[in-house]
């Protein structure tokens, strides 16, 4: 029999589980990661970005909250913006690890998710996971991902890149075929703690129009700061626009790593200590979509259960900043200009030799 239960916590966030033997959600503390950002011991980072940033080949800790109640489902009214209703795709691999629950965030407010920088909503239950991925779409990678989930009959979060999704909207298109999760990542990846407010808050709402604009469809009001380098301010903004911040428990470091068998090892040896937690990955990185299938053995073998997170509501996109990436977006598919210097066509490139 399904069980459907909501969590709330001063209004902010509620989780609804869904599937077989769910049982009660803990509230247990896990430990905070080690890594710290320069400057800032409170924040963390997943490396120098700027070392693996790519280009486009046209422009080369606070005391943990009180423990939540869990309260039957009230029905409400829709919101406008209410996620639509996805219907579970069949599993046609009997053997699949597949999800064990689907849980579902109200962002009202900004939660943050994540124990190692948001300390309020321990939601995940001893030996559950959940799949991130980073700074897609990537021609390659992100299909390869996306091919290893669907193998073991998996969902996952994904964080786009808003220049990346402007670049390869077909991928991220099939990304959402699949029932994956879609959140944003920013426009281009560029560390917001070190940037003016309003910068920072441009480099966001950029981000967010345009993976709603390469979808084509709406997406899940869910962020992740890159390097996961935040400030008050910014937190503070993702509450007034309604956003739910992730953070990480686990963290594949797969932006150094390279080898996959020593990324495997280490997500393992991490997620053993932890004991759950959501796990950072990059379907940039081809190291990720190398290891991806042989991790999801291994994680399945290991006895941990993979955990879907879904939105309550879509992203309300402004539309100031959807008009100004819709131009941006345009002026990249008009392809290169001709310089005014150029010669004609014939006296550059001329037919030297023919075959038959």
């Amino acid at each position: 029999m399904r069980r459907v239960a909501v969590l709330a916590a001063g209004g902010v966030l509620a989780v609804a589980a869904v599937g077989f033997g769910v049982g009660r959600l803990t509230s247990t503390t896990a430990p905070v990661a080690n890594a710290a950002a320069k400057g800032d011991a409170s924040e963390l980072t997943t490396g120098a970005i700027s070392a693996r940033w790519p280009k486009a080949e046209a422009d080369k800790t606070s005391a943990p909250a009180p423990v939540p109640t869990i309260q039957q489902a009230a029905t409400t009214p829709a919101r406008d913006n209410a996620a639509p209703a996805v219907q579970p795709t069949a599993c046609n691999n009997p053997n699949a690890m597949g999800i064990s629950r689907t849980v579902q965030i109200d962002s009202t407010g900004g939660p943050g998710l994540g124990m190692s920088q948001y300390r309020d909503y321990d939601f995940l239950q001893p030996n559950e996971v959940v799949l991130t991925f980073d700074d897609g779409p990537w021609p390659v990678n992100t299909p390869a991902v996306l091919a290893a989930l669907d193998a073991q009959c998996l969902k996952a979060v994904f964080f786009p890149v808003g220049k990346h999704a402007s670049w390869h909207p077909e991928i991220l298109k099939q990304v959402l075929a699949r029932g994956h999760t879609v959140g944003a990542h920013t426009w281009s990846h560029v560390n917001l703690a070190i940037k003016p407010l309003q910068e920072a808050k441009d480099e966001i709402e950029k981000g967010f129009s345009a993976v709603v604009l390469a979808a084509g469809q709406p997406i899940s009001p869910f962020f992740r700061f890159p390097q996961l380098r935040q400030t008050k301010e910014l937190t503070g903004y993702l509450g007034e626009r309604n956003i739910a911040a992730f953070s990480i428990d686990v963290d594949s470091e797969d932006f150094r790593i390279h080898k996959p068998e020593v990324l495997i090892a280490g997500v393992m040896t991490k997620l053993k200590k932890a004991g759950k937690g959501i796990i950072l990955m990059h379907d940039f990185q081809k190291s990720t979509a190398l290891a991806l299938p042989e991790l999801l053995r291994q994680l399945q073998a290991g006895g941990y259960k993979v955990v879907h997170i879904k939105a309550k509501d879509t992203f309300v996109s402004l539309p100031e900043y959807d008009a100004a990436v819709a131009t941006l977006m345009q002026s990249t598919k008009a392809g290169p200009t001709r310089s005014s210097n150029a010669r004609p066509t014939a006296s550059v490139v001329q037919t030297v030799s023919t075959t038959n």
